[in-house]
């Protein structure tokens, strides 16, 4: 977005977060405002995307597919605000009959949305998928994709980490959000994931990890991932963050998973968080 630095856009992101949730009394405000910096970057300057003639396959542009689909307010936000529908459909979320679904959908033809999440470890399965098409098509384009580290615990991600790897899907870059929480309580006392790390290499993927609430290390990060593509392995990303980043009290709690503010606490939010395109 041109004059419109990327701390800006996400600022803009996170206030559109919470005044979506607090609207319906529902939603997913903690790893949205957590995710805000990584779509932001990824919409704005990392995907080679066409929000002008958004397409379901996607020939000839980047991809993205959310797995960990409660966290639809920060992918609407980012949607919306990169063009793909108005930003005024903001104010629909959850709402009978809107097309921004509480879980992302295609059944309403939102642009922007490819496959249907909330049902978590699916998203991997689609990723690979899409990217073993682009392989057959010799499109030279990459598959993203966006997991919860809480969605680990489920035996499809693995599933298809396996797979991807045995067949050198070479084309997609995986993220975790690893901010530690999920909806019952911190991810090491609900089912550790002991050494992630490891786990993904010796799965046979390429692993990085990245600062998601530092525009450079994410920056640095996905070109290095992207520069990794074509070389016989899959790319993950381990991306650490906050919870609630960017709203003092809903971060360093697993609380605010999935618990809407009321009027006076989303106005605490809103003096936090900058208003720089204009709210919808």
């Amino acid at each position: 977005m041109e004059n419109f630095s990327l701390n800006q856009v996400a600022s803009q992101v996170r206030r559109d977060i919470v005044r979506m949730v607090a609207a319906v009394n529902s939603g997913h405000p903690g790893g949205s405002l957590g995710c805000a910096d990584f779509l932001t970057y990824l919409y704005f300057e990392g995907m080679q995307h066409n929000h002008k003639s958004f397409s379901m396959d996607g020939v000839g542009e980047d991809l993205f597919f959310l797995s960990n689909g409660h966290i639809s307010p920060v992918w609407y936000s980012v949607l919306a605000r990169s063009g793909y529908f108005p930003i005024e459909d903001l104010g629909t979320f959850r709402k009978l009959g809107s097309k921004l679904q509480g879980h992302p959908s295609t059944d309403k033809k939102l642009p922007g949305i490819r496959m249907a999440s909330g049902s978590l470890g699916q998203g991997l399965s689609v990723g690979v998928g899409a990217a073993q098409v682009k392989k057959l098509n010799s499109d030279k384009s990459i598959v993203y994709t966006l997991h919860g580290d809480g969605e680990l615990q489920e035996g499809q991600i693995w599933e298809a980490a396996m797979y991807a790897a045995a067949n050198k899907v070479d084309n997609i870059i995986a993220t975790i959000d690893y901010n530690g929480r999920q909806i019952d309580g911190d991810v090491e006392q609900v089912l550790s994931l002991g050494d992630l790390k490891g786990k993904w290499q010796a799965f046979g993927w390429e692993v990085l990890e990245m600062n998601g609430n530092n525009f450079e290390s994410i920056r640095s990060t996905m070109q290095q991932a992207r520069e990794m593509c074509g070389k016989s392995k899959p790319i993950v990303v381990i991306m650490r963050t906050e919870m609630g980043q960017g709203v003092d009290y809903m971060m360093g709690s697993h609380k605010w998973h999935g618990v809407a503010p009321n009027a006076e606490q989303l106005q605490l939010a809103l003096d936090q968080l900058e208003e720089t395109l204009g709210d919808y």
